[in-house]
């Protein structure tokens, strides 16, 4: 019963104090088992655009909790198809088009 998690936390932006959200992929192999396999798949204000990796002190991170997120096959970003293993380049890729306001 293999579950993929999707793990979402925000902090503080250095550069305007807008709101990062950051995400990882980690997968475990049943309910009691600790999660492997875990991707980093970026982080970005919602307000600049910087692309911040981890919360600068004195700020921490909130964390909300996992949501499962089921496995992908196949992505489809409307040009190319992407393979699940390469979900991290899709989600950068969309973070590139993604214009700051």
């Amino acid at each position: 019963m293999r579950k993929q998690y999707l793990h979402l936390s925000a902090y503080s932006c250095d550069q305007c104090a807008g709101p990062v959200i950051a995400g990882s992929l980690g997968v475990r192999e049943n309910e009691i088992s600790k999660e492997t396999e875990i991707r980093q798949v970026g982080a970005m204000c919602l307000s600049c655009g910087h692309r911040q990796d981890k919360a600068t002190e004195p700020a921490c991170a909130r964390h909300l909790s996992p949501l499962e997120w089921e496995f992908v096959t196949a992505i489809d970003t409307g040009q190319i198809a992407i393979d699940a293993g390469h979900t991290r380049i899709a989600y950068v890729e969309a973070l590139n088009r993604a214009e700051p306001h």
